[in-house]
């Protein structure tokens, strides 16, 4: 089941211009930003907070349209994301932080990385590509990813009260044991994106990802990062190609595979993926 938040982590609703970003805040020390992807909201983390809210400042954020943030009518390229983060802690008054992305996560992180290096200070990124970077245009011809195209007013009529069973084909199909995703796990992720306006701006993260491959490309063209990174690739899911995606645009990337899992690295390898995380984080 999802792991409630540990005590003293409150939550704000954070204005970024226009926008309401649902926030998770708690802790003492340096900041830690944890931004979550598709099928799962910012409650994914609550394990790494609980490991880390001793010793830093967490920060959880519902992307824009996702979760309990609001959903407006655009903005869903991850360049404009990004901002909206940046934006969260500036509200939060935190110029520095680590960032650890997952899935959708992890194309707001490059973004918000290459837009703000100096806000930085290592990056942990999970089990996604990058639009536009490397592999993407071989990745996007995988049958495993036909979802990245699957948008529009029609769909969205065809998944209209059927939210769960669309998301159990996620669950099922890129885990390596399916059974890791409880029934209770399901149940609280279907009903939030079964919230009003929830699965258009699911897929509307989707349908930008043209805008963020050439917003990535540009980024690239700047240079590579030059803060710390970590890929974690999951062995049944993106493995070690994690770390060959983050070369391209990082100069420093340490490769780490989680064995035994598939994509969703929190909820079926929970044990070991926050070690590695918590390790990297120091």
């Amino acid at each position: 089941m999802v792991q409630p938040f540990p005590s003293g982590v409150r939550v704000e609703g954070v204005e970024t211009g226009g926008v309401t970003i649902h926030t998770r805040v708690g802790g003492t020390g340096p900041a830690v930003v944890m931004l979550h992807g598709f099928a799962d909201t910012g409650d994914m983390w609550a394990p790494l907070a609980a490991a880390l809210v001793g010793q830093r400042t967490v920060v959880v954020p519902d992307l824009r349209g996702m979760g309990l943030s609001s959903h407006p009518a655009g903005g869903y390229d991850k360049k404009t994301q990004a901002q909206d983060i940046a934006r969260v802690l500036d509200k939060l008054g935190i110029d520095k932080a680590a960032l650890v992305t997952h899935d959708i996560g992890n194309m707001v992180g490059y973004a918000f990385a290459a837009q703000f290096p100096a806000r930085v200070t290592r990056w942990a990124a999970m089990d996604a590509p990058l639009p536009g970077i490397g592999p993407w245009d071989e990745i996007l011809k995988s049958p495993m990813l036909w979802h990245f195209n699957f948008r529009g007013p029609d769909m969205e009529r065809l998944v209209a009260g059927r939210e769960r069973i669309y998301l159990d084909r996620f669950w099922n199909e890129l885990s390596a044991n399916p059974k890791a995703i409880d029934e209770a796990t399901r149940d609280h992720y279907a009903a939030l994106y079964a919230r009003p306006g929830a699965m258009h701006s699911a897929f509307e993260q989707f349908a930008a990802f043209a805008q963020d491959a050439a917003d990535n490309t540009a980024f690239a063209a700047k240079g590579k990062l030059a803060m710390p990174v970590l890929a974690i690739g999951a062995d049944k899911s993106f493995g070690t190609v994690q770390a060959e995606v983050l070369r391209i645009v990082a100069g420093d990337v340490v490769g780490q595979t989680i064995a035994n899992s598939g994509h969703w690295l929190m909820e079926e390898q929970p044990a070991a993926t926050v070690a590695a995380l918590t390790a990297f984080l120091g």
